[in-house]
């Protein structure tokens, strides 16, 4: 049956781009060893740019980008510089700051600050069951901000969290941007990478880092995060989520990242994984998992009914 094969290729793809995204943490980490986060963010966002173009062209809809950007063009200005410009560059400088195996656990934890800014900024109720998920997250994030530490209070790089934490905050802005924006997704990422790339390049300019001094498995890695973590992975994802049936199912893979993130942390980079953040990154998912749950009400003898 088509719905059967439609549900193996959106798994495929689902876990595809989950395979993928647990590799960028490694990445980010080699490519920020020969650049600046500043540079990283340049490069990265060239790569991811002519990526998607290439996918919007294979495609069919170059020819939607002028018209869609000429709608609302101070709208895709305001996107762009929060996400790609101003996103990856504070998360780049936490990844520069703090051990992947802690930057990429608190970036995790965006989901529970977009459930607290969309009752803000989008009038949405937040049920009880997202206070306890948003109480487990912190503490999670606390847990591995501290090492463990919780009456210490001890953060090796206070700044580092700082910047991990606020890259959550943009992360969940540009989605609650989002929500009433119903221009092809694909084409909306590309015109923030297109918008992005001046200002990338002056501040690129302005930082006047040297680039002569990077090598070719420096470019292979910046190369790998504008494709991987930028470009071809969003794509797939939605792919998935457009083909299945059963989007919660493939919302799930997302759980698998983390864990995988950091085996490949700890075998390629040679990251000393701490048993707090294993014991953070579960309280963060299982506040994540909660948030999910959706609590029917089962009408029984035992409730209370009219009638």
């Amino acid at each position: 049956m088509p719905s059967t094969n439609n549900e193996r290729t959106a798994v495929v793809l689902g876990l595809s781009a989950v395979l993928l995204w647990s590799t960028v943490a490694t990445a980010f980490k080699l490519t920020l060893a020969q650049f600046s986060p500043i540079q990283m963010l340049l490069v990265a966002s060239i790569v991811s740019a002519f990526t998607l173009l290439l996918i919007c062209g294979y495609q069919g809809k170059l020819n939607q980008i002028v018209p869609i950007f000429k709608a609302n063009p101070k709208f895709f200005l305001l996107l762009g510089l929060i996400n790609p410009f101003g996103y990856y560059l504070i998360l780049f400088k936490a990844y520069e700051l703090l051990p992947a195996s802690q930057a990429q656990p608190l970036n995790y934890s965006w989901a529970i600050t977009l459930t607290l800014m969309a009752a803000i900024f989008l009038g949405q109720k937040i049920r009880r069951q997202d206070w306890v998920a948003c109480g487990l997250g912190y503490f999670g994030v606390l847990i591995i901000a501290t090492k463990g530490d919780l009456l210490g209070l001890h953060f090796e790089s206070p700044l580092g969290v700082i910047l991990a934490l606020l890259s959550t905050l943009l992360w969940a802005s540009y989605w609650i941007l989002n929500t009433k924006n119903k221009s092809d997704p694909i084409i909306v990422v590309l015109l923030g990478f297109l918008i992005s790339l001046p200002f990338s390049l002056f501040a690129a300019w302005h930082e006047g880092h040297a680039w002569s001094h990077i090598n070719w498995q420096g470019w292979l890695a910046v190369s790998y995060v504008g494709l991987f973590e930028m470009g071809i992975t969003f794509v797939l994802w939605l792919s998935a989520l457009k083909l299945t049936q059963n989007t919660a199912r493939i919302s799930n893979f997302i759980f698998l990242s983390p864990f995988i993130s950091l085996i490949l942390l700890s075998q390629i980079i040679g990251e000393t994984i701490y048993p707090s953040t294993i014991i953070g990154l579960v309280f963060i998912l299982i506040g994540l998992m909660i948030q999910q749950i959706k609590f029917k009400r089962h009408r029984s003898t035992s409730t209370t009914r009219s009638g």
